[in-house]
Order: C-alpha cells, then sequence, then structure tokens
C-alpha cells in the first residue's frame, strides 16, 4: 500500500484505485484457498515451488521455482525504491537536500529535474542489503525484528485511516474512474503483489511450529486484515488528495502535508520507512527458503544450500539475493519493477490452483487440515482471475519475463534434470515422501 496505492492512483486508476485492490483481493482469495490446503497438506519450504512438484511433476515445480527466485527479488526491490521515496519525503520536511545522482534510478527525474541527473536509488541499494544483513542473524532474532516492526506498521496504517477520515473532500472521488474500468484493471495487475504475503510465509513452513494446524489460517486471516486496511486507506488517500495531484513514491506523508497536518506526515514517512521493511524482509526470506529448498533437492548446485553452522540460515543464498534486489531497487523505476513481479506469481498460482483441483481427485484419502471450499470452482475461478490479470501487463514485462524464463530452461537441461535427488513424482509419492 505505502509503496503503490500512490502510483497507480496517480497513473492508472484515479480513485478507482480501491477497485484495483478489491479485483486483486479476490483473485488472491481464490488462491489464498488452494495455498491454505496445501499449507496444512505439505509444510515443508519452497511454498508453490513445492506444491508444483509434489502434484505435476520435476520440471513444473522447477520452473515454478526459478520463476519465484526473480519475482520475490523484485518484490524485494519495488519496496525499497517505495521506502526510499518516504526517506527522501521525510529529508524534504526538515529541509535537507541529498544529491540528486543518488535519489533515484536512471529515467525517475520528476518535472523541472534535468534528464540524466539521476544516477542510482542508493538510499533503495543499500536498505535490499540491510535485510540481508537482518536475515542472516538466524530466524529467532530476525523474527523478534519483524514482529516488532508489524505491530509499527499497523499502528501506522490505522493512523492514517482514523486522522485521515476528516480530512476527505468527495468531491476528491469524482471522476471516480478517470482512466476508465481499464486503468482499474491494469492497476490491478500492478498491486497485485500486495496481497500475497501468504505465498511467501509459506515458503518458511518447515521453520513454524505446527504448521499444519496454523499456516492454513495465518494465511486466510492475514489476507482478510490486509484488504480492509488497503480499503479504508485507499478511500482516505484519494479523498484527502485530487488523484492527479498524489505523489506516485510518497503518496500517504504528503497527501497529509498538503492538508496542513505536517507533523503527522512527518510520522507517517518515519514509520513507512520503517514498517514496510516487513514486507522486504517477508519476500527475501521467501526467495531464500525456495532457493534453499531447491538446492537441497539438487535442482541448484548443493553449495547454495548449505546453512552458517551457528545461525542455521542459508547465508550465501541471503547474500546473493540481497545483492540482485539491490542492483534492481538501484537502477529500475518503481512501476516496471513492480510488473516484473506480478507475471510470476500470477503464474504460480495458477500453477497452485490446478494443482489443488488434481490432488483432490488424484489422492481424496490424503488427511488435510484445511479443505479448499467450493471444489472446484473456487481454484477455477483463481486460476480465471490469474490469467486475466496478466493480460494487463505491458510487453516489456512479458519480455524480461521470457528472458529469464528461457535462461532458466538452459540450466534445467544443463544442470537440474541430472542433478536433481528426487524421483520423479507419481502425483503422490513426493507427498507420501
Amino acid at each position: 500500500m505505502f509503496s503503490l496505492a500512490g502510483a497507480v492512483a496517480n497513473e492508472k486508476a484515479g480513485p478507482a484505485v480501491l477497485i484495483s485492490f478489491l479485483v486483486a483481493g479476490v483473485a488472491s482469495a481464490a488462491a489464498a484457498f488452494s495455498y491454505a490446503e496445501f499449507a496444512g497438506l505439505i509444510p515443508r519450504a519452497g511454498s508453490a515451488y513445492t506444491y508444483g512438484y509434489a502434484v505435476l511433476g520435476e520440471f513444473t515445480g522447477w520452473a515454478i521455482g526459478w520463476d519465484l527466485l526473480l519475482e520475490y527479488t523484485a518484490i524485494v526491490s519495488v519496496v525499497a525504491i517505495g521506502i526510499s521515496g518516504y526517506f527522501n519525503d521525510l529529508l524534504g520536511f526538515m529541509d535537507v537536500d541529498l544529491p540528486l545522482w543518488m535519489v533515484g534510478a536512471p529515467g525517475t527525474e520528476p518535472d523541472g529535474v534535468a534528464d540524466g541527473s539521476y544516477k542510482v536509488n542508493l538510499f533503495a541499494a543499500l536498505l535490499c542489503l540491510l535485510i540481508a544483513y537482518v536475515l542472516n542473524l538466524g530466524m529467532k532474532n530476525a523474527a523478534r525484528f519483524e514482529t516488532a516492526l508489524v505491530y509499527l506498521k499497523v499502528g501506522i496504517v490505522l493512523l492514517v485511516i482514523v486522522v485521515g477520515v476528516f480530512k476527505i473532500k468527495t468531491g476528491n472521488y469524482s471522476p471516480f474512474l478517470p482512466f476508465g474500468f481499464s486503468g482499474a484493471f491494469t492497476g490491478a495487475a500492478t498491486v497485485f503483489f500486495a496481497v500475497f504475503g501468504y505465498d511467501a510465509m509459506s515458503t518458511a513452513a518447515e521453520e513454524s511450529r505446527d504448521a499444519r494446524k496454523h499456516m492454513p489460517k495465518a494465511i486466510l486471516y492475514s489476507l482478510a486484515i490486509s484488504m480492509v486496511l488497503y480499503v479504508l486507506a485507499c478511500l482516505v488517500l484519494t479523498g484527502m488528495v485530487d488523484y492527479k495531484d498524489i505523489n506516485p513514491t510518497a503518496a500517504f506523508s504528503s497527501a497529509f502535508k498538503s492538508v496542513g497536518l505536517d507533523t503527522i506526515g512527518i510520522i507517517i514517512a518515519a514509520g513507512a520507512i520503517l514498517g514496510v521493511l516487513t514486507v522486504m524482509f517477508t519476500f527475501m526470506l521467501g526467495a531464500t527458503r525456495v532457493w534453499f529448498s531447491m538446492s537441497r533437492d539438487g535442482l541448484l548446485p548443493a553449495w547454495f544450500a548449505r546453512t552458517h553452522a551457528a545461525r542455521h540460515v542459508p547465508t550465501r543464498i541471503t547474500w546473493i539475493l540481497g545483492a540482485g534486489s539491490a542492483v534492481i531497487a538501484g537502477f529500475l523505476p518503481i512501476g516496471e519493477a513492480a510488473e516484473l513481479t506480478n507475471i510470476g506469481i500470477l503464474l504460480a498460482f495458477i500453477v497452485v490452483c490446478v494443482a489443488v483441483i488434481v490432488l483432490r481427485y488424484r489422492r481424496p484419502d490424503l488427511p488435510r487440515e484445511f479443505r479448499t471450499p467450493g471444489m472446484p470452482l473456487v481454484p477455477a475461478i483463481g486460476v480465471g482471475f490469474s490469467i486475466w490479470l496478466i493480460t494487463f501487463l505491458q510487453w516489456q514485462t512479458w519480455a524480461r519475463f521470457a528472458v529469464w524464463f528461457l535462461l532458466g530452461v538452459v540450466v534445467y537441461f544443463a544442470y537440474s534434470r541430472r542433478h536433481s535427488h528426487l524421483a520423479r513424482p507419481d502425483g503422490g509419492a513426493q507427498i507420501r515422501k
């Protein structure tokens, strides 16, 4: 929400950014039921990679795992860019100006700034490296850090809603659909990564207590709570400020500044910087666990799967992903990085929704802590929504994804296929194992 709500409202959807989040939420909910069933059935690291491998075969599982490595890394970068915008806004409140070369990616200069002035988003890149450092401290310490920031983040969102509701001007909601329904749907494809945090959560199932019982509930509750907060915050943002005047990179703090609440704006900017670190933490954690799981299974070199002797975390993987996300955050605009994340996650949703249908009919006897309701209609809706949202992504996003996927195909046939430790599943062998 802090990273993309403003950009989507300003550039794609207007006040209908609310519809963007709702459409993305409905699509995500259909898939969330499928994830919840698998989380209770296969509480192992890897999430969609593990589920796809277990039910649909080695190549499908590997393809989704390879896909998620890029998507999760790009998500970390997107959020880092968003936080950087709030950091620059916070400095603006204090009349501090940073050198132009370090405040943004090339080509993101706003009106009034000469083209070529921006060289790198240095703060965003450093944030990615900071999260990698925190993850390398070990899961217990990292989890304490995450929990504290979650309380802070939710508190900031509630502050936005409670204070901002008194500054709403209903005239700002008109026109509600300045870019038409197509703009709202394009916005849904862009903000989609805001509604699938449960996907990354399930990658850490092996490190959770009684995951079979608690993970399905956590997946569904987290999505429900997030959607309520998203809807209310979007209503406040687009009600406080005309969509054309919303700051794409620091929407909420700038909105409060524009209505004379500078102190609240400073609090929101500071809170966003700290609170949204949790998103970076979650998805970098997810990427490391997918990579770890693939390396442990032999699909990628075992060198990566080695963990630290004392802290028991995959240190090598974590630093590599930290560096990769830092490069993306430093040199890509937020919109391009965001769309890069969504195509892969939507494909992962398709695989998981199909897999839950296949497994339900192939192995109805398996003990399930949670059962997807409305089978097969609900997961089929998840597949349909995901395919539909993919069609709204730009061709450049498809091109970048195609390059990454083709590189992965080369890796699979040159290395993964010959080094896999796991027998090809027969639809139930991997789950029974």
